[in-house]
C-alpha cells in the first residue's frame, strides 16, 4: 500500500527546504538581513524555525508512511538503510572536496550535520512509532524534555553549576567536544551535536502525534491544530524563563515553541489546501516531493561554487555574485538576498521539472 500523501504536508515540506536554501546561500555572509540569520545564542529568529519545521514534518511523514507497515525485520531493515543513506549523504557533503585529493583529511571532517541529524532522528522516531501508541509516545516526549532540562540545568559538571550559555560547563557543549573532539562545527560546540539530537527526536515525535490528528479527526482540524499549536507556543514561552529558547542546544522550550509554530502554520495550510481545495503553493509541493535530493544537491553545488577558483582571487560563487549583483545593486544586503532568491528560483524550477517528469528520487 502506498503512503498517503497530504497536500499541505508536501507544501510545508517544500517551503521548508526552499527556506533552508534561502538562508544557506546568501551572496555574502557579511551582509545578511537579520531575520535570515540564526540567533547568536538564546532566542530565535524566523531562520531558527526552519530546521525544526523539517524534523516536525519528518515525524508526520513517518506516521503516514509506516502506519500500515508490519512490525518486522523487513520494515526495520528499510528504516535502517534509509537512515544510513541520509547520514552518508551528510558525511559526504562534509568530506568532499571539488578538487584533488577530492576528500579532506579525516582529522578535519565535521561529523555532525543537518542530514546526519535528520538520519538519526528518522531512525529513532520510526522505530518508536512502530512499537508504541500515542500515549506512550507523548510520555516519552515529555520525559525527554523534562529530563533534558533537569540534566543541563541542575546536574553539576566537573564540580560546577552547569549553564545553558555557550561555555565549557554546558553539558551539551562539553560532551560533544569530549566525544567528537575537533570534528565539530566550532571548537566549543556544534548546533547539530550528539547531545542535542535527543530533544530533536521529540520535535519529530510531535510531528508523529500531529500526523495522528490529521489522520483521525475528520472535522474541525483547523481548530484542533491551532489550539494545540498555540498551547505549545505558550508552554514553551513560559518555560523559557527557566530553560531559554535555544537552537544550538535544542532546548526543551525551543522544541515546544517551534513545534507549536509548525502545528499552527500546518493547520492554516491544511485548511486552505486540503479542506477548501484552494490551489495554493503548488510550486513548494513540487520541491517537497524530492526534498532530501534537492537539499543535498543545493548544498553540494553551493560548496563546489565556493571552493573552485576561476582565477587567483575569485571563486565561482564570488564571480557570479559580484558580476551580476553587486555591480548593479548598490545595497549590499539587497544584493546578497537577491542572489539567494535566484538560487532558490533555480531549485524551484528543478522541483517543477522533476514533478512534470514524474521523477521522485527516494533516499
Amino acid at each position: 500500500m502506498r503512503a498517503q500523501r497530504i497536500e499541505s504536508v508536501d507544501i510545508l515540506r517544500g517551503f521548508t527546504i526552499v527556506a533552508m536554501i534561502l538562508v544557506n546561500t546568501p551572496g555574502t555572509w557579511t551582509h545578511v538581513y537579520a531575520p535570515l540569520l540564526h540567533a547568536e545564542w538564546h532566542g530565535y529568529t524566523p531562520t531558527d524555525l526552519i530546521f525544526p519545521f523539517f524534523l516536525f514534518i519528518v515525524g508526520i511523514s513517518i506516521y503516514f508512511a509506516y502506519k500500515n507497515k508490519p512490525n518486522n525485520t523487513k520494515t526495520y531493515k528499510k528504516i535502517i538503510i534509509r537512515s544510513l543513506k541520509i547520514i552518508g549523504l551528510g558525511l559526504f557533503l562534509g568530506w568532499f572536496l571539488p578538487y584533488v585529493p577530492f576528500f579532506k583529511p579525516f582529522s578535519e571532517l565535521r561529523i555532525p550535520g543537518v542530514l546526519q541529524r535528520i538520519g538519526l532522528v528518522f531512525l529513532v522516531t520510526a522505530i518508536l512509532n512502530l512499537n508504541f501508541n500515542w500515549k506512550i509516545l507523548l510520555s516519552i516526549g515529555i520525559t525527554i524534555l523534562v529530563g533534558y532540562w533537569l540534566w543541563l540545568g541542575y546536574v553539576p559538571l566537573n564540580g560546577e553549576q552547569p549553564t545553558f550559555d555557550r561555555a565549557p560547563n554546558n553539558w551539551a557543549n562539553y560532551l560533544d567536544v569530549k566525544i567528537l573532539g575537533n570534528h565539530t562545527w566550532k571548537t566549543d560546540y556544534d548546533p547539530e551535536g550528539l547531545v542535542s539530537t535527543l530533544p530533536a527526536i521529540v520535535t519529530a515525535i510531535s510531528g508523529l502525534l500531529i500526523g495522528k490528528v490529521l489522520s483521525h479527526y475528520k472535522n474541525n482540524k483547523l481548530v484542533i491544530l491551532s489550539s494545540l499549536g498555540v498551547l505549545m507556543i505558550i508552554i514553551g514561552t513560559v518555560w523559557s524563563n527557566w530553560f531559554p529558547i535555544n537552537k544550538a542546544i535544542w532546548s526543551s522550550s525551543f522544541v515546544l515553541v517551534t513545534s507549536g509554530w509548525a502545528t499552527l502554520i500546518l493547520g492554516i495550510v491544511h485548511y486552505i489546501t486540503d479542506v477548501k481545495k484552494v490551489k495554493f503553493g503548488a510550486i513548494f509541493k513540487y520541491v517537497g516531493m524530492n526534498a532530501i535530493t534537492i537539499f543535498f544537491l543545493s548544498s553540494f553545488i553551493s560548496k563546489t561554487f565556493y571552493l573552485i577558483k576561476i582565477n587567483d582571487s575569485q571563486s565561482i560563487h564570488n564571480w557570479l555574485y559580484h558580476t551580476f549583483y553587486t555591480s548593479v545593486i548598490s545595497s549590499d544586503k539587497l544584493a546578497s538576498m537577491l542572489y539567494a532568491f535566484t538560487v532558490v528560483g533555480i531549485y524551484l524550477l528543478l522541483g517543477y521539472i522533476l514533478y512534470k517528469r514524474k521523477i521522485v528520487i527516494k533516499v
